[in-house]
């Protein structure tokens, strides 16, 4: 069953992210689109979990988990395999260290990753071309874990009440945990962004960014998409197409200024305004649940089933294909480039390689296509590409060049630093005559001294040769 308007909340969140990831200085807030699809993510896994129960008095763990494997896994997979040959086209520290960045994108680890490299979508000199993948590494955690405990609470239920009785202790089971798990979860970040600089520690982890996946699910708790809950009846029955589509717009005009004004940077972002963006989302969610039953007779538009249909596909192929272009043109063309190539990507991912993978039919064009007609083509794109992967990887730098001028001038500096302390060393030693000053002159430094940061000691050698007597 699929609900109308969801694709609006889709839309929302993708469009964020993309302002945020392609204008960053200007919609500094558009990262709590994330934020979005998280909570997104968990209403419509927890409704559809209580559906699945109120239908066969049961919750199928492997079964679940087999679900979210093919919805994720496949398109990640095709998306690192076809982004990678494109990196020739730039200089060769985009690759750095990308085995590892790969083996974190497709071992859902890359948030711990970034955390323990120091990684952020706004310090970097060269951004990781999989930096986005720290979402599908919570994402993956949150599904792993919501499942095994839905699937003892509904063993639970269904030991202590039969029929009806053990829908609705399966529902307040997983409603008190969405609530206890995100109260949780927020306190986490509330009082672990306390004193830090860079908040990417706690954006990043699973354990403070989970708790927009369990304000969804306490949502779906509640309304479900078949398996009603007591309260969504009792609100669609005091709701009319007007106000759902107002709680609608509503919300989405708050979030878009939300992205307008919160930072990446600043302490309010961590201690309420995720939870707010998380809140309005919700709202939104809930809003676009009531206008389907109040519109029976509207359809979707087209449009907006497609987007919403390819837009994890285009969240996997635009950071990397961004970071690519950004490199190469101006920064609206790049934006522009990376958008239209990352549609079309999307689209045959989702529609035609996906589902052959999975062993269904897809349908291009009114046309059916099966795995036998697109065995050999895919099998062979998969291999060669496949094989150019394991090619980047073994060549890719383990150090990017201004790493590597880092380490060299730091020797360098280190072999001065010698130097002067045995002339020091010498002088202390060595007597000698005393000759006197004559009045009025002073003594003359033997050299420049030249204090900086990390930026001033990978100049060092252009400044040797340009300062004289410089140390």
């Amino acid at each position: 069953m699929r609900i109308k308007w969801f694709s609006l909340v889709r839309i929302t969140g993708l469009v964020l992210v993309l302002t945020y990831h392609f204008f960053q200085t200007q919609f500094t807030g558009g990262f709590i689109g994330v934020d979005i699809f998280f909570t997104f993510s968990g209403f419509l896994i927890t409704s559809l979990m209580v559906d699945e129960f109120a239908r066969s008095d049961n919750f199928k763990l492997m079964a679940f988990y087999g679900r979210r494997f093919y919805r994720i896994v496949p398109p990640l997979f095709i998306a690192v395999l076809l982004v990678l040959p494109l990196t020739y086209l730039i200089d060769h520290d985009f690759v750095t260290d990308i085995g590892k960045q790969v083996a974190a994108a497709l071992g859902f680890t890359t948030n711990y990753f970034e955390i323990a490299t120091g990684g952020s979508y706004e310090n970097k000199f060269i951004p990781h071309l999989f930096v986005h993948t720290w979402s599908l590494a919570v994402e993956m955690h949150f599904y792993i874990l919501w499942g095994l405990i839905a699937w003892l609470v509904a063993k639970i239920s269904r030991r202590l009440a039969s029929g009806r009785r053990a829908l609705n202790r399966f529902r307040w089971g997983l409603g008190l945990l969405t609530t206890a798990f995100a109260i949780e979860s927020f306190v986490m970040m509330y009082f672990g962004a306390v004193g830090l600089k860079d908040f990417s520690p706690v954006y990043f982890s699973s354990l403070t960014h989970c708790f927009p996946f369990f304000v969804g699910g306490l949502i779906g708790v509640l309304s479900g998409i078949k398996a009603q809950g007591p309260i969504y009846r009792w609100t669609t029955a005091h709701c009319n197409p007007i106000i759902a589509g107002a709680v609608m717009l509503i919300s989405f005009i708050l979030l878009v200024a939300l992205g307008d004004r919160m930072k990446f940077d600043a302490l309010q972002t961590y201690q309420g305004g995720l939870l707010l963006a998380t809140v309005l989302a919700g709202i939104m969610i809930y809003g676009a649940r009531l206008l389907h039953d109040h519109t029976p007779n509207l359809k979707e538009p087209r449009w907006m089933t497609f987007l919403a249909d390819v837009s994890y596909s285009v969240y996997l192929y635009h950071w990397p294909l961004y970071v690519i272009f950004s490199h190469m043109m101006v920064n609206w063309l790049a934006a522009l480039l990376t958008t239209v190539l990352s549609i079309i990507l999307s689209a045959l991912s989702y529609y035609v390689l996906e589902p052959v993978i999975a062993g269904k039919c897809a349908h291009v064009f009114g046309h059916t296509v099966t795995w036998r007609q697109l065995q050999l083509p895919v099998i062979t794109a998969g291999v060669l590409l496949a094989v150019n992967t394991g090619v980047v990887v073994k060549n890719a730098p383990q150090l990017s060049t201004l790493e590597q001028n880092l380490w060299v001038s730091g020797i360098y500096q280190d072999i001065d630093k010698i130097g002067t302390t045995h002339e020091a060393v010498l002088a202390a030693v060595t007597p000698k005559k005393k000759q006197a000053t004559p009045k009025g002159d002073q003594e003359k430094a033997p050299g420049v001294s030249i204090i900086g940061d990390s930026v001033t000691l990978g100049t060092r050698s252009y400044l040797g040769d340009h300062v004289a007597n410089s140390n």
